[in-house]
């Protein structure tokens, strides 16, 4: 048996790997319940028959994943691999970027696993990219190297956000009046959703309501226009983004969209204007014109990649 994780802002999802690769035992923890990622893992496996205790583990968090110390983006977790591996009593623990283990599943996902967002056709052997909005913004690129595939991971929800519009400019300008930078995950997250709905209700003379991102959706389906504009701006400027990192890496092969909040607001996402966005750069049109866009609507993509990582068909 080996265990995989995987770790996000707001929840955490493990599973066990059986003998014949089969995951079973899946479970889906809220990570305010928990103090740490130590405390869900010995949750999840006291819940297992001991006979099942796995031997290794993949964890994808939700972070950058630089040295032993690992610090989580949107959450105050932190935590040692060397001590959670013996802690677990693991011979082998493997840890890496959340969206860099969506990255490796991207090869193996099924037809049924994508909804396509316009057109465009995918090149084989060229770079695919995904990125995603939840808690926070995740970016990451599976490339072709020397026959085989390569997964280039990075924190490209930090960068700083470009706008197309006077009305995101000026949002975009409250927000870094406000706190001094604005990056693409400030606004284009879960909690930019709420922060875009707050700054246009605030210029639209309205008390800020500090909605939940799924009220704000729900509110749009209704038909209230602050809401409708709040959600419009988010899927435009996540196709700005989409667009910027298609051209930045040379996705050939695709540009995915995975994340908690797209995958549920599918027939709003595809009526917005995320296509026309990540198509509208200039004399680079046709470039993107060419590059299919999907989402990835499996139910936790990152388990998929992680099960591939440690050497699972």
């Amino acid at each position: 048996m080996d265990l995989i994780a995987d770790i996000g802002g707001t929840h955490s999802r493990c599973a066990l790997i059986d003998d014949k690769g089969g995951l079973i035992a899946a479970e889906t923890y809220e990570n305010r319940d928990f103090q740490g990622i130590r405390e869900v893992l010995e949750h999840y496996l006291s819940r297992r028959r001991l006979r099942d205790r796995p031997s290794e583990a993949a964890l994808a968090i939700a972070g950058p994943v630089t040295g032993d110390e690992i610090v989580m983006t949107n959450l105050p977790w932190r935590f040692s691999r060397l001590e959670l591996r013996e802690a677990l009593g693991l011979s082998r623990l493997l840890v890496i970027n959340d969206f860099a283990a969506v990255a490796w599943a991207l090869p193996v996902l099924e037809p049924t696993d994508l909804h396509p967002i316009g057109g465009g056709q995918a090149v084989q052997r060229e770079p695919l990219a995904v990125l995603g909005p939840g808690s926070g913004l995740g970016v990451a690129v599976l490339a072709p190297v020397a026959g085989n595939w390569t997964v280039l991971p990075g924190e490209g929800g930090n960068v700083a956000i470009a706008t197309a519009t006077a009305n995101e400019a000026a949002v975009v300008d409250m927000l870094r009046d406000a706190t001094g930078y604005c990056a693409v995950e400030s606004l284009v997250s879960g909690p930019g959703l709420v922060r875009i709905h707050d700054i246009l209700s605030e210029r639209a003379g309205q008390e800020p309501p500090g909605l939940m991102p799924a009220a704000i959706s729900a509110a749009a389906a209704k038909g209230d226009r602050l809401a409708i504009e709040a959600q419009a701006m988010f899927f435009e400027l996540l196709g700005g983004l989409a667009g910027d990192l298609a051209l930045t890496v040379g996705a050939r092969g695709g540009v995915y969209i995975a994340g908690g909040i797209v995958p549920r607001l599918l027939t709003a996402f595809e009526a917005s204007a995320f296509r026309a966005r990540f198509e509208a750069k200039g004399r680079y049109r046709p470039y993107l014109e060419a590059i299919p866009t999907q989402v990835i609507t499996a139910s936790v993509p990152a388990l998929i990649g992680l099960r591939k990582i440690l050497g699972y068909r």
